[in-house]
């Protein structure tokens, strides 16, 4: 019950905190190239079992593919597969390639991957949170509880995410740090690069962005903050006792569509309790948009997701007068 009222803390917190708020394969140009990145939606048979083999899904994925491109074993067409997020697949493809694609009784939807923006943050000051009374004390500071970040990836040696007094991560955790630039620990569990396909690179963040939002979601307490020697304090994550698994779908040019499914792809399979999403595109119906499908995806499986609604506004004809 503790860990469920922590959760519900920690959600409605993220709530607040985002609401003002890529063996690689080469994302396909489709400025002047000829092929463009496309992610294929499939409809699941009848006989279809979450436990299939990575080797016997590829197969598969392979079936829907134009000849040519089916029969290139031994090297993967794909640049992502998922089971997890949707069924389906990220492929490099021509134009003609997408169309032929699209008729196979099968397939669901073919989406043109794009770039997606990466949007920020302001502190929720309104929740009031305190760290000797209110909710903070109450539900323990978002102890037990693992917030999952697709972002630009994070600054291991960042203060924030010091581990001192952090509990042992919940059984329950599936995920891992399959690195060794770069260290994780009690307060940091995991971390994935995805950009462009799985890599064995540390998810080291080259912009800011992630290690900027993860601090904000989960940083621990810092004392004697300051901004530029001014404005001298404690700084704190809105869930300073949570978890945090950082899962690099962004580089400073934005975000495609295909990585942040693997993110979220990830995440579900590792045990997120949270998924923190701070990056947004212009408005699609949500059949249309692979970033809504995948987070429906999440919160059938109990994960609740905080994707941020924007940098801008309120504009006068979102308000009252």
């Amino acid at each position: 019950m503790e860990v469920h009222s922590s959760l519900l803390l920690t959600s409605l917190v993220l709530i607040g905190l985002l609401s003002h708020i890529t063996q690689t394969i080469s994302h396909g140009n489709c400025e002047g190239s000829s092929q463009c990145t496309y992610v294929v939606r499939v409809r699941p048979p009848s006989n279809f079992s979450m436990d299939m083999s990575p080797m016997n899904l590829e197969d598969w994925y392979r079936s829907f593919l134009p000849p040519r491109m089916a029969r290139s074993k031994p090297q993967s067409p794909f640049i992502h597969t998922y089971r997890q997020a949707i069924l389906g697949f990220a492929v490099n493809l021509t134009k003609d390639e997408a169309e032929y694609i699209k008729t196979n009784d099968g397939v669901l939807m073919v989406y043109q991957d794009n770039l997606i923006p990466l949007l920020t943050t302001h502190t929720p000051d309104f929740l009031s949170l305190r760290p000797n009374g209110g909710a903070w004390n109450t539900l323990g500071m978002g102890e037990g509880i693992i917030i999952g970040l697709l972002d630009t990836g994070i600054d291991f040696a960042h203060t924030s995410f010091d581990d001192a007094g952090m509990a042992t991560p919940p059984a329950k955790w599936r995920g891992s740090c399959k690195f060794e630039s770069a260290r994780c620990n009690k307060k940091l569990i995991g971390g994935k690069s995805l950009v462009g396909g799985e890599n064995p690179e540390a998810p080291t963040d080259d912009v800011g962005h992630g290690t900027h939002t993860a601090s904000t979601a989960a940083g621990r307490f810092v004392q004697r903050a300051s901004v530029l020697g001014s404005g001298n304090g404690t700084a704190a994550g809105m869930a300073p006792r949570a978890h945090l698994a950082m899962y690099k779908v962004c580089t400073e040019q934005g975000c495609y569509g295909s990585d942040i499914l693997a993110g979220m792809e990830a995440a579900i399979a590792d045990g997120v309790d949270i998924l923190s999403i701070s990056l947004g595109g212009r408005p699609q119906a949500f059949h249309e948009d692979i970033v809504a499908i995948g987070t429906f995806s999440a919160m059938k499986k109990g994960i609740f997701v905080s994707c941020s609604a924007g940098n801008s506004g309120p504009l006068s004809q979102h308000t009252k007068q």
